[in-house]
């Protein structure tokens, strides 16, 4: 998939990670597509971050040492490269068309409407580039009547159930996730696609337009759970998977803390009753085999808080791992920063930014075994590699000083 006169061979791939050689233009702002793209520079593609005038707004959400560089921005951003480009000028449109024409992705959040006006067409730019992948990551489906609504993660958190299972749950009124839990689930959905016709691409030199909407994407994560009985027609039941329902469900109280603990098979609930000191509720008809156990998950999850209660933290640590029952710690975001397998696998890490100082950073989780993922930049400031995007792309010198006199481009301090 590299580009003509890219000079990529495979020994070039493997030192750049498996998507070296690929060159994605990335527009999407917040963390729908910047998420998404954000990975694939970890896996080696060449991000180029385009941004308005003002950047991504992602930038002035604080914390932050100097203005623009917000510690989200930080993180979602690594490894790419920042050109500013006003796409409300003719030359600033003329300027992403000829960017275009040798990219492999180009990748875009803006509404149907506002991308037209801005001259982000899928057929305006196909013509110099047919072998483009277009991908459009949006709130809603284009051809369904919620399809020019704004979109954020809070309102598809509502919109597509999430906020009621969380609510419902909690027996009370809806409530958010605390993550931009529907960006990311959305951002995954962006990148298996945009790979998946990357990968068509290679093999028939053919690009294509890709739709990603928000909404559906979350409806497709819920729906896998929670259909369930409405799976069936005649429905066998009401949609909902009790057992990731109950009000039970939920790290269980010890006697100085809390433990996570999922027994899985007979021979763990078993051995977790046994552990706990009631062995004889390993032979309750309720607890007796999986199909019980999930009829009556209430049941069974109120008699295992019975229990926790009964020993330490530690205890349960301790047995829980000697009778090879799944189970975790309850970790706060601080003791993240201390875990110590995260600690072993060199999860964490420190760098020296050239303009934020010293910053903590983290690895890409998936290891490649022959072309590695690797942090390779930090995040950019905004603009500072207007010029250098534009040299290497052909502009001359003059061409690229006009454009940043007409304001088409900004470069970086």
């Amino acid at each position: 998939m590299a580009r003509s006169g890219s000079g990529t061979d495979a020994a070039g791939a493997a030192a750049g990670g498996p998507l070296a050689g690929i060159r994605v233009l990335d527009l999407s702002t917040i963390q729908l597509g910047p998420f998404a793209t954000g990975l694939m520079a970890e896996w080696g593609a060449d991000v180029i971050k385009i941004e308005a005038p003002d950047g991504d707004p992602v930038r002035k959400i604080p914390p932050m040492r100097h203005a623009g560089m917000g510690s989200m921005f930080l993180g979602v951003s690594r490894d790419k490269r920042s050109l500013v480009l006003d796409l409300t000028v003719p030359e600033g449109r003329e300027t992403l068309a000829r960017l275009a024409a040798d990219a492999d992705l180009l990748l875009h959040n803006f509404r149907p409407r506002p991308a037209k006006k801005l001259g982000v067409d899928y057929a305006a730019l196909r013509a110099a580039n047919p072998r483009l992948v277009f991908c459009t990551a949006v709130g809603y489906g284009s051809d369904g009547r919620y399809g020019d609504r704004g979109a954020y993660d809070d309102l598809i958190q509502g919109i597509s159930g999430v906020a009621g299972l969380v609510g419902r749950h909690l027996g009370g009124d809806p409530r958010y996730v605390p993550l931009a839990m529907a960006d990311k689930a959305a951002s995954f959905m962006v990148l298996g696609s945009v790979l998946a016709a990357l990968v068509h691409a290679s093999r028939t030199g053919r690009g294509q337009a890709i739709e990603v909407p928000m909404f559906e994407s979350l409806v497709h994560f819920v729906v896998t759970d929670h259909l369930t009985g409405r799976a069936f027609d005649p429905p066998l039941g009401e949609a909902g998977y009790v057992r990731q329902l109950s009000a039970h469900r939920k790290p269980f109280r010890t006697a100085d803390g809390h433990v996570c603990i999922l027994p899985f098979s007979d021979a763990n609930w078993r051995h977790f009753f046994a552990i706990a000191g009631a062995p004889e509720d390993a032979d309750d008809p309720r607890f007796a085999s999986v199909g019980a156990r999930t009829e009556n998950t209430s049941a069974l999850y109120a008699r295992m808080e019975e229990l926790a209660a009964r020993h330490p933290t530690a205890y349960w640590l301790a047995e829980l791992e000697k009778a090879d029952i799944p189970f975790a710690p309850v970790n706060s975001l601080e003791d993240l920063l201390a875990d110590p397998h995260l600690a072993e696998v060199g999860f964490f890490a420190e760098e020296d930014h050239p303009s934020e100082g010293r910053l903590r950073s983290w690895r890409a989780p998936t290891r490649f075994g022959g072309t590695p993922a690797a942090h390779r930049r930090p995040a950019p400031r905004l603009g500072e590699h207007s010029v250098e995007v534009l040299l290497e792309a052909g502009f001359d010198g003059e061409e690229v000083d006009a454009l940043i006199a007409k304001g088409a481009v900004r470069a970086g301090d």
